[in-house]
């Protein structure tokens, strides 16, 4: 049987993964564990029927986003808010597939049972630095949670629930139709094979209630847009007992004032004097450890010119080591000269031969050449 139930974790890619890496991934994943190369292995065949499901949702860009903001809830009964089985339409093939490889079972007449809590998403902004470092932080939110005067039940304290005489328990009922048979969910216990006769009071026998919660969240160091951080059994809670849940943690990291990130790598766009430009200089910059990184400038530089440090960059995210600082050199022109300075500059002028700037002359050279 197959442990894993997260689509991501299932094809090995990251949420942010672009359809390319999606099939990329199916592909491979699919070819390691089909039936040909693994045959008589149970576990094998369940994991690839667990990938071909997980493609399948996560290809369909409705499906998937429905499945980011919901989790496996978007596909099982009562799933988004405790509408009809398997959510909007078109999502129940999913939904059976899901139910078949992960706990359905193969013979489709068994009782369903509470459906498990639905997974959760919050969106958590971060600053550079606090990427760069880690942190601990809590967050706060609302969720649907276990309640407690009938434990997660649904009954009344002291009564409990009775099997449906409706569907025998099963949560099934089967009618039929020449020479087909018609299964649909029974409608007096909704699929659960039992029924509460005097339901709870403060949860109306659901088994939960909202309530406000506070979650510590560990950040690692390194991590970026899109990364997700699970929090197990942290999102709702099952209907009447069931387990609950998972929330899942994004990562928004804003905009630095000076930095730009590309992976593991910092970008600083640096502008110079002109002068140090020609002449050469050391500039240092301050680095996210609080450290001064030295950038050597050659004379002669142009700007637009990229020069790094190796290991000055963000941490690697579950590595080791760092990136690389990146940094690009502007060459600023002056734009307010004093009279002496502007002397200075006319006596340099008159001095020039052309070879100072050779890609200059050459251009020049190559106009004159098209004209005539």
């Amino acid at each position: 049987m197959v442990a894993e139930t997260d689509f991501y974790d299932l094809l090995g890619v990251a949420p942010s993964a672009d359809e390319r890496e999606l099939k990329s991934a199916y592909r491979k994943m699919a070819m390691k564990y089909h039936p040909d190369r693994n045959p008589g292995d149970a576990d094998s065949e369940a994991r690839f029927k667990a990938v071909g499901a997980a493609y399948e949702c996560l290809k369909d860009p409705q499906k998937r986003a429905a499945y980011d903001r919901y989790g496996k809830a978007a596909f099982e009964e009562g799933g988004f808010g405790g509408g009809g089985r398997g959510g909007p339409e078109g999502f129940s093939d999913i939904g059976d597939i899901f139910d078949t490889i992960f706990g359905g079972g193969f013979g489709g007449g068994g009782r369903r049972g509470p459906a498990r809590g639905a997974d959760l998403r919050y969106d958590l902004e971060i600053s550079l630095e606090d990427a760069f470092h880690g942190k601990s932080t809590e967050i706060h939110v609302e969720v649907a949670a276990q309640c407690g005067t009938c434990a997660g039940s649904g009954a009344s304290p002291g009564t409990s629930s009775r099997k449906c005489n409706l569907c025998s328990g099963t949560g099934k009922m089967r009618a039929q139709q020449g020479f087909f048979v018609v299964e649909r969910t029974c409608p007096n216990c909704h699929g659960r094979g039992d029924v509460i006769e005097s339901p709870c009071g403060d949860c109306r026998g659901e088994g939960r209630i909202d309530e406000a919660q506070t979650l510590k969240v560990d950040i690692p160091a390194g991590v970026d847009n899109g990364t997700r951080i699970r929090l197990s059994g942290k999102g709702e809670a099952g209907p009447r007992g069931a387990s609950p849940g998972d929330m899942y943690i994004f990562i928004h990291v804003t905009k630095h004032s000076i930095f730009e990130r590309e992976g593991s790598s910092l970008f600083a766009r640096v502008p110079i004097s002109f002068t140090k430009a020609a002449l050469g200089c050391d500039i240092t910059i301050p680095g996210m450890d609080g450290k001064e990184t030295k950038i050597s400038i050659p004379a002669g530089i142009q700007s637009g010119k990229q020069l790094s440090q190796r290991g000055a960059g963000m941490p690697v995210l579950q590595g080791r080591g760092r990136g690389d600082l990146v940094v690009q050199i502007d060459v600023e022109t002056p734009t307010k000269l004093s009279a002496r300075q502007k002397e200075l500059l006319r006596d340099f002028q008159e001095t020039e031969t052309g070879d100072e700037c050779p890609n200059s002359r050459g251009f020049f050279d190559k106009l004159r050449d098209i004209i005539s």
